[in-house]
C-alpha cells in the first residue's frame, strides 16, 4: 500500500471522524480509523459499534488494500505539519511509514479485516432535505434532551416525519422542544428515536455545509449521505411519550417581551437564586414583570422589573432558571411570547419574529411550587 496526500485535507476529515472514536472502547480496533484505498481514492472510516462514519478523500496511488491506523498517534503527528504532501508507505515490519518535507514517521498498524463491517440498511426508507435545515433542526432540539440511562428513549431525539412536514421533538421531562418544518416533507409516515452522539456529529460538520442530506431509516438504523461522507447508527429502541399530550391548549395569560432583556435580567436574578433548585419567580401584572429570587440559607435575594406587554389575570409563576436561560439562548428572535394557565401548570415559549419561512418552534417548560 502506497499513497500520496495533502496533510490539510487528510487532518481535517480525521478530525471530523475523530469525534466517533470513545475514549474507553471494549475493542482494541476501534482505536484505529480504517483505510481502504481503491485507486485514486481513499476511504476512511472510524466506528464505536452503534455509530460508524466514513468519508473518500482523493489521493496519489493505483493500488488497493486496507489496514487500521492507530487515531490518537496519527491526529497527533499531522497536527504538527503544515501543508505539504504526505506519502504513507506500508513496510514490510508491519509498520506504515509516513514521509514528509522534513523526516520519516512509522507507526504499528492493524490488520484492516479485523474492523468491524458497517451495517447494511434492508429496504430503508429516505427523505432528503437541505444540510441546514438539519443542523438547525439538530441545534434547536438537542440541548432539551435527556441524560436519564433509565429512560433512554428521552435520551435522543425524536424524528417524526409525514407527507405534510418534519418535526423534531426533544423532551427531559423538565423542558420539551417541538421543531416542525412544514417547507419539507417525506414520501411516508415515519418515526424514529436518534441518540444524541451522531447528531452532535452531524449539527457541527453540517452547520456550514451547502450539500443537501439523504437520510435513509428502517426500524433499527438510520444511514445519512453527504457529500462524500455516510454516517450510519442503530436508533434507540423504544416507544417515544405521546408528547403533545403534556403541551397545555388553554393558555390565556400571555407575556411578550423582549428576548435578551429577559434573558439578561433572568441571568442577573439568578445569581441570587438558590443553587440547588436554581428557582426564580416570575410576577405579572398590568405591564409590569417583576423577576425575583431569594437563597434563604445565605441571605442572597435579587429581584428587577422589566416593562412587558401583559394579557391576562395577574399571576405569579417559578421556573428553573437554567432551563429558562437555555431556551432563550436557542432562540434568534428579538421578541418573545410566554403563554401559561395557572402557576402549577407548564408555560409556553414561543418566538414572535426570527423565523425561517416554514419553520415553528414550541418550548415548553415545567413550573417549580413556589413557597410563599
Amino acid at each position: 500500500m502506497k499513497f500520496i496526500v495533502s496533510s490539510t485535507q487528510l487532518l481535517k476529515q480525521l478530525q471530523i471522524l475523530g469525534g466517533v472514536i470513545n475514549t474507553n472502547n471494549t475493542l482494541p480496533i476501534l482505536d484505529n480509523f480504517l483505510f481502504e484505498l481503491s485507486d485514486n481514492q481513499l476511504k476512511i472510516s472510524a466506528s464505536d459499534l452503534e455509530t460508524t462514519m466514513s468519508t473518500v478523500i482523493d489521493v496519489e496511488s493505483n493500488e488497493s488494500s486496507s489496514i487500521a491506523v492507530p487515531a490518537r498517534l496519527l491526529l497527533d503527528i499531522l497536527k504538527t505539519f503544515p501543508e505539504q504532501p504526505l506519502t504513507f508507505k506500508v513496510e514490510d515490519n508491519n509498520t506504515i511509514e509516513i514521509s514528509s518535507d522534513s523526516g520519516k514517521y512509522a507507526l504499528a498498524y492493524a490488520n484492516g479485516e479485523e474492523f468491524p463491517k458497517s451495517v447494511e440498511l434492508e429496504s430503508p426508507s429516505s427523505t432528503t432535505l437541505a444540510s441546514n435545515i438539519l443542523a438547525s433542526a439538530i441545534s434547536k432540539t438537542i440541548f432539551a434532551s435527556g441524560n436519564d440511562d433509565l429512560r433512554p428513549v428521552m435520551s435522543g431525539v425524536f424524528f417524526q416525519f409525514s407527507t405534510e412536514s418534519l418535526t423534531f421533538v426533544a423532551t427531559d421531562a423538565h423542558k420539551l422542544v417541538k421543531y416542525i418544518r412544514n417547507d419539507v416533507k417525506a414520501n411516508e409516515v415515519a418515526e424514529f428515536i436518534m441518540p444524541k452522539k451522531p447528531l452532535t456529529l452531524l449539527k457541527n460538520i453540517l452547520a456550514n455545509s451547502e450539500d443537501e442530506v439523504t437520510i435513509e431509516y428502517n426500524d433499527t438504523n438510520a444511514k445519512f449521505i453527504f457529500g462524500n461522507s455516510i454516517l450510519i447508527c442503530r436508533l434507540i429502541d423504544g416507544k417515544y411519550p405521546n408528547y403533545e399530550a403534556v403541551i397545555p391548549k388553554e393558555n390565556p395569560n400571555k407575556l411578550t417581551l423582549d428576548r435578551s432583556s429577559f434573558y439578561n435580567s433572568v441571568r442577573r436574578v439568578s445569581i441570587f437564586s438558590s443553587k440547588t433548585t436554581h428557582q426564580i419567580r416570575l410576577k405579572m401584572a398590568g405591564t409590569e414583570l417583576k423577576i425575583s429570587a431569594e437563597d434563604i440559607d445565605f441571605s442572597n435575594k435579587a429581584d428587577e422589573r422589566l416593562n412587558c406587554s401583559y394579557e391576562g389575570d395577574d399571576m405569579q409563576i417559578g421556573f428553573n432558571s437554567r432551563f429558562l436561560l437555555e431556551m432563550l439562548n436557542n432562540l434568534n428572535s428579538n421578541e418573545i411570547q410566554l403563554e401559561m394557565s395557572v402557576p402549577n401548570r407548564a408555560g409556553i415559549l414561543t418566538p414572535i419574529d426570527g423565523l425561517e419561512e416554514g419553520e415553528e418552534i414550541t418550548m415548553l417548560v415545567m413550573p417549580v411550587m413556589l413557597s410563599d
